[in-house]
């Protein structure tokens, strides 16, 4: 890619002198090579003055038998700078989750300071044309949501 259509600033902070083209992807590279996108450098929360990827909590919450689907975002707290939010869809039959029992099941799993604090259970997702769930507004949906929850840990 040489740029941006007519756009020379974006072009200039996503391509560096070398060429190389920065998309803001996260991976990780195998002993044999392959690579495995992992997440979005802009998904990045820092909570507490951790840098933690949503991706790693949404990994593990993916173990949870009643997950269909699942996005952590964060969200501002005036605590930590940002707290998270585990945006669940629930398999066909599961019963409504609690942000408790979400941290039951978190508990001695992962550590404390990646716990979501508050739990949203949501039939859909905002989505791309392309289907990526577009998080960012995601967390502007959680953002009214969470001053107004109860559903926290």
């Amino acid at each position: 890619m040489r740029g941006y259509w007519e756009d020379a600033a974006k072009s200039a902070e996503t391509i560096d002198p070398r060429r190389w083209l920065h998309t803001g992807d996260l991976a990780v590279m195998d002993e044999e090579g392959y690579v495995v996108i992992v997440g979005r450098s802009k998904d990045m929360v820092i909570r507490g003055g951790e840098n933690i990827y949503p991706r790693e909590i949404e990994e593990f919450l993916y173990t949870h038998a009643d997950f269909a689907e699942v996005h952590v975002v964060g969200v501002p707290d005036s605590k930590f700078g940002e707290e998270f939010v585990a945006c669940v869809r629930l398999r066909e039959g599961a019963d409504v989750l609690s942000a408790e029992s979400l941290k039951s099941y978190c508990e001695g799993r992962i550590a404390r300071y990646k716990v979501p604090k508050y739990v949203r259970c949501m039939d859909s997702f905002p989505m791309t044309v392309t289907g990526k769930v577009r998080k960012a507004e995601l967390r502007e949906q959680c953002r009214p949501w969470v001053t107004s929850s109860p559903e926290s840990v």
